[in-house]
């Protein structure tokens, strides 16, 4: 008897020991698991709970205690560890600082790669001049315009082609290799002398431009998740000013400098050196670098007699071209950039015309608030979109919170249209400067985020057919600012043509207004999935 009871007192020794140990590994992997930058995501918290589990079984079966001993204490820490753990891997705020760095450097490749794709297609608006002054061109400003009249078409379609076709290649590679292409067509560009040369080379060019922005809008939504996706949108948006802002400098000053062929080719070399550190510093997805990805979908292991994945045409048609709501966006896109390409295209000679500035360079300093404004209205866009998304708290649609902050951005967009008109001839030109960049401001907020809440609706596979689809008719209705917003000023004047864009802004908010409460492809996979869970 006294030896079975120094037995149990053994047995009860070894249980605590186990414990014991049990406890000294979970307590560091719960603290963990509640400090950002310490977990890679749900795959290493699977790794971890595995070790501690083996770890405490050693620990039990090292002290001479019995088998149930170690069924009843080996298991414990599995669950509490994943009930501590998991939201935070599938929240993604838990991140390596190695996974950190290499999305910096991811990030930091787009938005350099995608100015660079603005480098090389606004070359010609400032290398033109001086070809016109070139006496040995014999061109005049009419075959300018008539190769500029053929960029647009050649890249809004190119917009929608790539997207559609780029789904099924590497959007890194694609992204570095348009840069590099586009490049290489600057270059050859410098090399003719004939209008034939000229329009063939620019149409290609055009034609290669549209590549870059879907490349861009897949790898964001692979390497960022949907509460900080906006944010970071936002932040890659000013790549379209700091390309803007970098153009007329390198190409106007080149060709001002050594001659118009400078004017093509310092811009084509730049896009060959930066297309090369794209292809090296870009990845297409986390996983590819061996991270867990940021929004972790759980899906389960392909069956061999699955149906294969829809081709290109159907992976088009069913998730983007019968999706009503992408649909009411590129509507949305289309009134958008109506307002936007009226603006740039006639502010100056609104100002010349009816507000009495002398010349073109006084009203273009008035109108130069409009990237600025612009660059910080996107960047503001995107951090309310992923405030009001954080807030919800997982309750409403993310997509519709985006929706939200478009609607009240194009409210402002047509008071600050208005105000614009109402403003009194004499007034100083800061005030009027400020009027136009509050313009930009509320304009780029709707611009960059309508793309982001077209990418957020469809599946990872369909993001660049989504991007390439709303890009081809927002250009449509940049062309549609040209030629019929002529029109309108000639025969109805500038009333008019105030009221068209105030109108324009008007129907997108019309259009918008039932998307309030829209969600994502992730949130509706997370729901399906419950739904599933449920009836099982």
């Amino acid at each position: 008897m006294l030896a079975s009871q120094a037995e149990t007192r053994s047995g009860l020794r070894q249980q605590r020991c186990a414990r014991g140990v049990v406890s000294g590994l979970v307590a560091p992997l719960r603290r963990a698991a509640q400090r950002p930058g310490v977990l890679s995501g749900g795959a290493q918290l699977r790794g971890m709970r595995l070790r501690a589990s083996s770890s405490a079984a050693a620990a039990a079966s090292s002290g001479g205690g019995d088998e149930p001993a170690k069924e009843q204490v080996a298991p414990a820490p599995a669950p509490e560890a994943a009930a501590t753990a998991t939201p935070a891997a599938e929240e993604g705020v838990s991140y390596t600082p190695d996974f950190i760095r290499r999305r910096l450097l991811v990030f930091v490749g787009i938005v350099i790669g995608y100015s660079s794709y603005y480098l090389t297609r606004n070359s010609l608006t400032y290398t033109a001049p001086v070809m016109v002054a070139d006496p040995t061109l014999h061109m005049d400003i009419t075959q300018i315009g008539a190769m500029t009249s053929i960029f647009p078409i050649a890249y809004g379609m190119s917009k929608f082609v790539s997207g559609v076709l780029g789904a099924k290649f590497s959007p890194s590679v694609l992204l570095a290799g348009g840069l590099m292409a586009t490049a290489a067509v600057n270059i050859a560009f410098g090399f003719g002398t004939s209008l034939a040369w000229f329009c063939f080379f620019w149409a290609l060019n055009g034609t290669l431009q549209g590549v870059g922005g879907p490349c861009c809008a897949r790898i964001l939504t692979t390497w960022f998740a949907g509460k900080e996706r906006g944010t970071y949108w936002g932040m890659w948006n000013i790549a379209h000013n700091l390309g803007g802002f970098a153009a007329p400098l390198v190409a106007g000053g080149f060709a001002k400098a050594m001659g118009w062929k400078w004017g093509m080719w310092a811009p084509g070399i730049i896009g060959l050196v930066v297309g090369a550190f794209v292809l090296l510093a870009c990845k297409d997805k986390p996983e590819d670098l061996g991270f867990p990805p940021v929004e972790p979908t759980d899906k389960a292991p392909k069956k061999k007699d699955e149906k294969p994945k829809a081709d290109i045409w159907g992976s088009l048609v069913n998730s983007v071209l019968k999706n009503p709501f992408i649909w009411g966006m590129a509507l949305t896109y289309f009134f958008i950039y109506v307002v936007r390409q009226g603006v740039t295209s006639w502010f100056v000679f609104y100002l010349i015309k009816e507000k009495g500035i002398e010349d073109a360079a006084q009203a273009a300093v008035r109108v130069s608030g409009l990237e600025l404004g612009g660059l910080v209205g996107s960047l503001i866009a995107g951090r309310l979109s992923d405030g009001l998304i954080r807030n919800a708290a997982g309750k409403g649609g993310n997509v519709g919170k985006r929706v939200t902050v478009v609607m009240w951005y194009t409210v402002g967009i047509a008071a600050a249209l208005l105000a614009f008109q109402a403003l009194p001839a004499a007034v100083p030109a800061a005030i009027q400067w400020f009027n136009v960049f509050m313009i930009g401001f509320f304009l780029y907020g709707p611009q960059m985020l309508i793309g982001l809440c077209g990418a957020e609706l469809v599946g990872p596979d369909s993001v660049g057919a989504s991007e390439g689809f709303l890009g081809w008719i927002a250009y449509l209705g940049a062309a549609n600012a040209g030629i019929p917003l002529s029109i309108i000023v000639k025969e109805y004047g500038w009333n008019a043509y105030f009221s068209t864009l105030v109108g324009a802004c008007a129907l997108a908010i019309l259009l918008l207004s039932p998307m309030t409460k829209l969600r994502s492809y992730v949130q509706r996979e997370a729901a399906k999935k419950e739904r599933l869970a449920k009836a099982e």
